[in-house]
């Protein structure tokens, strides 16, 4: 019996990183499904995913508010959602405190990580929701 593949859903708005993130994904097996804007994050994320990794700055709804509407839906609260953010330093104190008070299971810095690095973290977070 196959193992069921996990369902990631990546609401991000940057073509490259959509695609170093897809490869990564792609080697530890997970199925990763795009949404590049918020309201699209919102639409698809009806279709339960397993995680979310959640951008903060998207063109239309931010991250916060998409974060935000995740969690007062009864269909999608419970779905763990990482946020991400290209954003270091005091901003991203600000904005962690936020993202976690909002819901959020982890808030991490894009440039801290590799993809590869990041495809291991949600398997690790996957393994203990």
């Amino acid at each position: 019996m196959s193992k069921k593949k996990k369902k990631v859903l990546m609401i991000e708005d940057e073509p490259l990183l959509i695609d170093m993130y897809s490869e990564a994904f792609e080697k530890e097996d997970f199925t990763l499904e795009i949404a590049e804007d918020g309201n699209e994050g919102i639409r698809k994320a009806a279709n339960t995913p397993d995680l979310i990794l959640l951008d903060i700055l998207l063109p239309g709804l931010n991250g916060f508010e998409v974060l935000k509407r995740l969690k007062d839906n009864s269909r999608t609260k419970d779905i763990p959602v990482i946020v991400l953010t290209n954003l270091g330093s005091e901003q991203a104190d600000k904005d962690k405190r936020l993202a976690l008070s909002l819901g959020a299971i982890d808030y991490l810095v894009k440039s801290y990580h590799t993809p590869e690095e990041m495809a291991k973290i949600i398997k690790d977070r996957l393994k203990n929701e």
